[in-house]
Order: structure tokens, then sequence, then C-alpha cells
């Protein structure tokens, strides 16, 4: 990852600081840079990804298109952990 500052100068560990919170938001992406502007007390944060797969995936869930399952309550989690997952026949 590569992290570019601009504006005023700030301290290694508050760059660090940005960097963990960027990566907690996107968990699932690889940063590969990162985008300082200073100005006071205001920072600018622009960031790119690592090019990768340039789609979410979305399931169709007990009559829901979702991508991931942290906003279902514990019912909706036990309908999809209880669904019947059939396998593709290959003909072999």
């Amino acid at each position: 990852m590569k992290v570019n500052l601009t504006g005023e100068k700030i301290s290694d560990e508050e760059v660090n600081e940005y960097v963990k919170y960027v990566q907690e938001k996107y968990p699932d992406k690889e940063i590969a840079t990162l985008n300082l502007n200073v100005n006071g007390d205001f920072v600018d944060l622009d960031y790119t990804f690592e090019n990768g797969v340039p789609f979410e995936r979305i399931r169709r869930i007990t009559g829901y298109l979702v991508g991931t399952l942290d906003r279902f309550n514990d019912g909706k989690r036990a309908e999809e952990r209880d669904r019947v997952k059939h396998d593709i026949f290959t003909g072999e």
C-alpha cells in the first residue's frame, strides 16, 4: 500500500490510525493507495483498492437480495443456515 501525505505534516502514528480506519471500514478489500490531505483539523481521505473482482456478490436468501448476512436477525440467519444446498451433477 502506498500512502501519500499532502498539506500539513502529521505523525506516523496518526497516519497508521487512518490506515487502520480504512482497513476496518473495508475488511474484504486490499488498499492500493491512501491519500491524506491535511488542512488544520481536517483530513480528507481518498483511497483506491487493488484490482480484484469488480462487483459484490449478491445472493437471494429467504426472499431477499443480500450481499452479506450481517443485517439479518437470528431467525433469518437460521433460515439461511438450514437451507438445503444442492450439489451440481457433472455426469461423471
